[in-house]
């Protein structure tokens, strides 16, 4: 009887621990739905900011041809104001590069965030296979505790 009750007070401790830990998997499987909510958030941001760079760059190119029109039409009115024509290409070239040097920015940018959120995802993916791992071992100790307690008696 001494021995049932300290097998009986060792496997409420375990069915204890059992709920603690399926608790625990719980706390983790939230964490986890709301990390992969914020990636999905945040590649939504970025797909978001991605069409608006495309948007500029798009808007830019018809800016750019819009420019050469208007200084071929400006060479065929005047030479006298050719000079003030190249200036303003040069202006929107200068536009352009910086244009096309902030898409750039923002692709490395996509790039670098895309291989965080990988490598995040990932991560938690591990975190969940062992904490998958560790519930089964839990799971199999404890059938094997009601087998060998059902066996004993």
């Amino acid at each position: 009887q001494e021995e049932k009750k300290q097998l009986t007070l060792k496997v409420e401790e375990l069915e204890r621990k059992l709920e603690t830990t399926s608790a625990q998997n719980i706390e983790f499987l939230q964490v986890i739905a709301k990390r992969e909510e914020s990636i999905h958030q945040c590649q939504l941001r970025l797909e978001e900011k991605t069409r608006e760079c495309s948007s500029l760059a798009r808007q830019l190119e018809m800016a750019i041809e819009d420019a050469k029109r208007q200084v071929e039409q400006t060479r065929e009115r005047a030479a006298s104001r050719e000079r003030v024509a190249q200036s303003k290409m040069l202006d929107l070239e200068t536009q352009l590069s910086r244009s096309k040097t902030e898409l750039n920015q923002v692709r490395r940018s996509k790039d670098d965030a895309e291989r965080r959120y990988e490598s995040r995802l990932l991560d938690l993916k591990d975190r969940l296979e062992q904490s998958e791992s560790t519930n089964r071992s839990m799971q199999n100790y404890v059938k094997f505790l009601k087998s060998s307690y059902a066996n004993v008696f």
